[in-house]
């Protein structure tokens, strides 16, 4: 079973500077508070096979491993714990005014369910959250 949040936002700023923000995962920590810390296991900017270990409040410490990569447009990378996968979406769409970015995360796997019951509420709001901090991040819009 697998169970799907999302979010999209509008972000008024041209789509190559958000995409630069949210793929350089390393500094992530310094716009949202979602993210405790980031490690990269490997070198260079992120592509398929990267690696990052990812600390956040409330959640345990998960490896993510990029899985599919559009140049400056999406990447998806995945995060396998017992019995459930996490699978992280990121994409950024140039619009008339800026970029529309949609954040996502699909928990699947036999206890895909279980993690979403449990953990669901948090999960919506981090990416809600993420969304808000990288508009802020981009533009220095409010994050309130």
């Amino acid at each position: 079973m697998k169970r799907t949040f999302t979010t999209t936002r509008h972000i008024d700023a041209p789509a190559e500077l958000v995409w630069d923000a949210l793929f350089d995962v390393a500094r992530w920590p310094a716009w949202t508070p979602t993210v405790s810390s980031v490690e990269r296991l490997d070198d260079g900017p992120l592509r398929l096979g990267s690696r990052a270990r990812i600390r956040q409040p409330r959640l345990r410490p998960a490896v993510w491993e990029v899985t599919e990569l559009v140049a400056g447009r999406s990447f998806t990378w995945v995060a396998k714990g017992p019995g459930v996968a996490t699978i992280g979406s990121h994409r950024v769409e140039p619009t008339a005014t800026g970029a529309a970015v949609t954040l996502g995360i699909e928990q699947t796997g036999p206890m895909g369910a279980l993690a979403a019951l449990f953990w669901g509420g948090l999960t919506q709001r981090y990416i809600e959250t993420e969304a808000t901090s990288l508009d802020a991040r981009v533009t220095g819009a409010p994050t309130a």
